[in-house]
């Protein structure tokens, strides 16, 4: 492997100083044009690059901004992503991008790998388990702006950016009630996640609202994921009293959770309705097509990529703002709507 060229190794190819050379690729108007030209032409001809992350030490900026996310295999994670990356490379910001495989530890990890490598701003939704959140003190320690998205926890001067989940959870559990539904069971991610938590509370409320009766039967917590489908396809097929509609706080598990259940003889949306959340490409190649809540985010990574962006140029002051609420629409498909007889 060839040696990378320096700053010193064209100075002396060139026989002037390394702060001609410096100069001279960042184009100082003291250095003439002919120089520049000179040196210029070296380095494109031995192939020397330059090192952005050395270039920025000066003002104690790395144009980088770090993100951390559960997982990057989610539909719904690459929308926000994408949102985020062509706002930040529009005005010259890289992205470092990493995931926590919904581990603790593993978001430690990641949080100080980026603090070490010098990100500007550090965007994250959190682990499913993530319980501590000390790991974030460097980064107020040091006045690195932290913003939460998605799955969120209540910081001092940390923003965080999402939907009114208990809203969306309320209007998801209304529509299956005014389907005929009266024995209604929800899904859920880790409890501990506000999303979750408020995604429960909408549940709730439909219910109490219609005086339907609530239990802990009316629940199912779970980690999401459609490896352990089954756990959910058999609480369903051993309750008591039927259960003829479904709430569940991920699309990926609703329509894996109507795969198996057709599998074991249930008819969608005659035996149960189900409703999911997010909006992602499955609901509509699963068949029943699945209602769901769309959930925005290309909008949302849009929207965290500006206001991250606008806090480091000094636009905004972000720690002046708690929460974005961005707006959900609920879409009603054949998976929840009363079949004619």
């Amino acid at each position: 492997m060839s040696k990378k060229v320096t700053i010193y190794d064209l100075a002396e190819m060139l026989n002037v100083s390394p702060a001609t050379v410096s100069r001279s690729l960042n184009n100082h108007p003291s250095i003439s044009d002919k120089t520049k030209q000179r040196i210029i032409l070296k380095a494109n001809e031995v192939g020397y690059r330059t090192n952005k992350f050395a270039a920025n030490l000066s003002n104690q900026k790395s144009n980088t901004i770090g993100v951390i996310v559960p997982k990057l295999n989610s539909y719904f994670m690459s929308t926000i992503l994408a949102g985020i990356e062509k706002v930040a490379n529009k005005v010259g910001y890289s992205l470092i991008i990493s995931q926590s495989l919904e581990s603790e530890e593993k978001e430690k990890i990641n949080a100080k790998t980026l603090l070490d490598s010098g990100v500007d701003a550090l965007l994250i939704s959190l682990a499913n388990d993530t319980s501590d959140y000390k790991h974030f003190e460097n980064y107020t320690k040091r006045k690195i702006p932290l913003l939460f998205f998605d799955r969120v926890i209540d910081l001092p001067n940390c923003p965080t950016i999402l939907i009114d989940n208990e809203a969306a959870g309320y209007e998801a559990t209304k529509h299956l009630i005014a389907q005929g539904c009266s024995n209604l069971l929800h899904i859920s991610g880790n409890l501990q996640r506000t999303l979750y938590a408020d995604r429960y509370k909408g549940f709730k409320h439909a219910l109490l609202e219609n005086q339907l009766k609530i239990t802990e039967t009316n629940l199912l917590e779970t980690d999401l994921d459609p490896k352990n489908i089954q756990v959910a396809i058999d609480y369903i097929k051993n309750s008591t009293k039927k259960i003829d509609g479904l709430f569940v706080a991920s699309d990926n598990f609703a329509a894996n959770c109507i795969k198996e259940l057709q599998k074991v003889g249930f008819k969608i949306p005659e035996d149960i309705k189900v409703v999911g959340f997010n909006n992602d490409p499955v609901s509509e190649i699963i068949s029943p097509n699945l209602s769901t809540i769309e959930y925005p985010g290309y909008k949302m990574g849009i929207l965290a990529g500006e206001s991250i962006i606008a806090h480091l140029n000094g636009s905004i002051n972000l720690q002046s703002t708690n929460t974005i609420l961005l707006r959900h629409k609920l879409i009603v498909r054949e998976s929840s709507t009363q079949q004619p007889e």
